[in-house]
């Protein structure tokens, strides 16, 4: 017998309406997506550390300096000379 647990209460879908039925695919259907954009978001996530670690890398090894730097909570100020 197929279940679907909402809110910590099991449901045999077999005994759900069509127009439930219906929902329930379309549920599915959603949750797939949402678990797919979240695997790309994953894979965006790490391509972006890596860009950012190349470009922190070629900023190093040119010896482009910085305009300002962030300032840390207690500090007074972090700017170059």
């Amino acid at each position: 017998m197929p279940k679907i647990t909402i809110d910590d209460i099991e449901y045999n879908t077999e005994d759900l309406t069509e127009n439930g039925k219906a929902q329930l695919a379309s549920l599915q259907f959603l949750e797939g997506q949402m678990l797919k954009i979240r695997n790309e978001m994953a894979v965006y996530q790490t391509a972006q550390r890596s860009y950012v670690a190349a470009l922190k890398a070629e900023i190093a090894r040119s010896g482009v300096q910085p305009l300002t730097i962030a300032e840390e909570p207690g500090l007074e100020s972090n700017k170059p000379d």
